[in-house]
């Protein structure tokens, strides 16, 4: 970043220090403020990554109140930015208090320009570094599978699965909670099999009444029944060449569910009211958020039909499984909804992490891409919040095995994957911060069946 695109914020009441500041730092992109109120403007209009600031401000000059105030809702608006404070001389104490209420450093009056300029060009070095961090981060989160996050390993063992079973032509059923994703990995399905530049055509069992179900899937010719006034195709036919997906296929009637096996077998249709056999040629995946084999127990669902639609089953975990992908699918979302608000939005606030990580969303990612988009509209700082998500004091986690040896186990092998996850698949640093060394990691790898290699190219994109 060149010197003149590095936007420093000045906050000073005193004409003449001012001026001089402004000469001082005459190569960047300055803008100033005499108070705290013109100070939050030009932090707002500007989004400066530097703030030099006096602690003496008006109406009180000659105290540090309204300096403090003024650095502490600096940093609730913008937290990434690097602010330094200027106290009086001797006034060690107060620039101490400056740091602990999460100033990046402090300048003591009289003021040298030297080594000012050195503490604001240290400031803008470590503001770019952090900010090329977070944007690596956000690369690294992206999955093969285009809208697909999968930072757990769960979710990395769904797209490993998908990976392999999309370029065959074998019938695919997703099983999983309502709002698990189930829909945009039948389409990573489609978008990585040859038939990805052919129609994706998806119908949803469950929400076509009975009496038109049958029509919607095989069509129907002239005159079939009242109101059918042409001869119309159906979802199947439509789908030709292309993939066809049946969603909550669980709910389908028993009476289709015969004419869907034949389909399945022979891969030939009849439109309603028709005697022509027509063949299609159709890739078919289909997904239900029950459980198949109660179903057939129950007598609602046929068992050649099941054997038939379940060539390869994959299970897609729910989103309170995926402890380690939480926080990264949902930085991904706010991005996503932020940037189409046109909000400035920083992350997340710790409560705001913490309550994401403790809520057990049974909405799965669904429930989450909802608050999300409310929070977005509701936050008032740069970040947001817990209450903006409406999840103010959740503290709903269910209670846990306390055998001490799956206790031990569950939480090693979360955070040796955690360590792999931040540091992008590298040994020799997530050893480094696990505190073992590099052969004892690759023993626990080998222990837990995890391998590095799945990290490498990932930290937060889907919705699944």
């Amino acid at each position: 970043m060149s010197i003149d695109s590095r936007k420093l914020l000045i906050v000073e009441d005193d004409p003449g220090l001012l001026s001089q500041l402004k000469w001082c730092f005459e190569g960047f992109d300055v803008a100033s403020a005499g108070d705290r109120t013109s100070a939050i403007n030009e932090l707002r209009r500007h989004e400066p990554m530097v703030v030099l600031q006096d602690l003496g401000l008006p109406p009180n000059p000659e105290g540090v109140d309204e300096g403090l105030a003024t650095l502490q809702e600096i940093l609730k608006l913008a937290p990434h930015t690097k602010v330094i404070v200027v106290t009086g001389h001797g006034d060690q104490e107060n620039a101490l208090r400056s740091v602990a209420l999460g100033a990046y450093d402090f300048y003591q009056k009289p003021v040298d320009t030297d080594t000012l300029q050195l503490l604001v060009d240290r400031a803008f070095n470590i503001g770019e570094l952090e900010s090329e961090n977070r944007r690596l981060q956000n690369l690294a989160s992206e999955s093969p599978l285009d809208g697909i996050v999968a930072a757990s390993e769960g979710m990395l063992q769904v797209c490993r699965m998908i990976e392999k079973v999309a370029p065959t032509n074998v019938t695919t059923l997703l099983l999983g909670e309502s709002g698990t994703g189930k829909e945009l990995l039948a389409r990573a399905l489609h978008n990585l099999s040859p038939r990805k530049d052919k129609r994706f055509v998806a119908i949803n069992c469950a929400a076509i009444p009975e009496n038109l179900l049958e029509s919607e899937l095989f069509g129907h010719e002239k005159g079939a029944f009242t109101g059918a006034v042409k001869q119309t195709p159906g979802k199947v036919e439509i789908a030709n060449s292309g993939t066809l997906f049946l969603d909550e296929i669980g709910d389908m009637p028993l009476a289709l569910q015969a004419k869907m096996l034949r389909f399945l077998q022979e891969r030939v249709i009849e439109r309603v009211g028709g005697r022509e056999e027509i063949s299609v040629d159709v890739r078919v995946v289909c997904a239900t958020n029950q459980n198949p084999t109660g179903l057939i127990s129950q007598g609602l669902f046929r068992e050649d039909l099941y054997y038939r639609v379940s060539e390869i089953t994959i299970d897609i975990p729910p989103f309170r499984d995926r402890e380690e992908g939480r926080l990264i699918l949902a930085r991904t979302i706010l991005n996503r909804y932020a940037k189409q608000q046109g909000r400035a939005l920083n992350g997340f606030t710790d409560d705001a992490n913490e309550a994401i990580e403790a809520y057990s969303w049974p909405g799965n990612v669904r429930e989450l891409e909802n608050k999300i988009k409310g929070a977005v509209i509701m936050a008032d700082g740069k970040q947001v919040t817990a209450a903006d998500m409406g999840l103010s004091g959740i503290e709903d986690r269910e209670p846990e095995s306390l055998n001490l040896r799956e206790v031990r186990q569950r939480a090693e092998s979360k955070a040796i994957r955690v360590a792999l996850m931040k540091n992008f698949g590298n040994i020799s640093r997530a050893a480094e911060q696990l505190g073992v060394t590099r052969p004892t990691l690759y023993d626990l790898l080998n222990k837990y069946g995890l391998s590095a290699d799945a990290y490498s190219k990932r930290a937060a994109s889907d919705d699944a």
